[in-house]
């Protein structure tokens, strides 16, 4: 078996990724001091390079354990989304996951499709 054939799949996988790629980016601080209202603000970015998502159906939401908060677009910023999550008094580690879901072009009807971060912890500091 030639080089070529046995390299293919390999070809055909980075071909793949190459086209398509989505890449949600954190930015919120890790650490944010404990405040009054106890709640905290969650920002992400959204990046895709796959021409099929259909960018009017982005759902983005943080999910906290079992619980999930819906975020919504960032004034003024392209691909920017923002929330707020509550973390209770006694709490100073709060991990979570940025989701977003989505429809996506496909033959037929348009499917649905989802990406999730990684986790990230926040720490809320006391004064």
């Amino acid at each position: 078996m030639s080089k070529t054939i046995k390299l293919m799949p390999l070809m055909l996988l980075c071909a793949l990724l190459a086209g398509c790629t989505s890449t949600i980016t954190n930015l919120a601080p890790s650490k944010q001091v404990r405040n009054a209202s106890g709640l905290y603000p969650i920002e992400a970015e959204w990046d895709t390079r796959e021409q099929t998502v259909r960018p009017t159906s982005l759902k983005p939401s943080v999910v906290v354990e079992f619980q999930s908060y819906p975020m919504r677009p960032t004034l003024g910023m392209k691909n920017r989304w923002e929330t707020v999550i509550p973390v209770p008094a006694g709490k100073n580690v709060v991990p979570y996951h940025i989701r977003f879901d989505y429809e996506y072009n496909a033959f037929g009807k348009p499917q649905k499709g989802s990406r999730l971060s990684p986790g990230y912890k926040l720490e809320i500091l006391d004064k």
